[in-house]
């Protein structure tokens, strides 16, 4: 499976972004699923729920299903899994969008807005591959920059990505 990460800071518009691209690559026959790293706890459960109740009560795991999507809730303890291992999880698909997980190495898309007045992430990150702003931006290491206002552009530069080697 081709991987394509989003990654920049808070607030920078990665799942805007994201969103935008989704019917965009589906458009053009692509099968695409995401995978969204979040640095706070999260609960997709609601007390009183039965399946919060089965995780309370001390379920490692707890599927859930219906006629029109299945859930699969994993308790972890010790340290959060790694991308690799959570790509292993999904189902073959043609791309996998990644937001988040900037520190691991595998190809990025950053969305950078000056105007959030943080540092871009590129300088220290040889594995993005490209950026998007709605700035112009005079030095990208080389890196290509695309118009973060304009979904169809950044699908372009990710068909010639899709298109590459893996």
């Amino acid at each position: 499976m081709k991987v394509l990460g989003i990654v920049g800071w808070s607030g920078s518009g990665k799942t805007t972004l994201l969103v935008a691209l989704l019917p965009l690559l589906r458009a053009q026959g692509l099968r695409v699923s995401t995978i969204k790293h979040t640095h706070h706890g999260f609960d997709m459960d609601r007390p009183g729920k039965d399946t919060y109740r089965h995780r309370e009560a001390g379920a490692q795991e707890v599927l859930v299903a219906s006629g029109t999507r299945w859930a699969l809730l994993h308790e972890i303890q010790g340290e959060e899994p790694a991308l690799p291992y959570l790509l292993s999880k999904l189902e073959p698909v043609d791309l996998v969008l990644v937001e988040g997980f900037k520190a691991h190495p595998f190809p990025k898309l950053e969305v950078h807005r000056p105007s959030l007045g943080k540092p871009p992430i590129w300088p220290d990150a040889p594995d993005v591959a490209a950026v998007a702003s709605d700035q112009p931006i005079l030095d990208t290491g080389g890196r290509p920059l695309l118009a973060l206002n304009d979904p169809a552009a950044v699908l372009a530069w990710i068909m010639c990505y899709e298109c590459a080697p893996a």
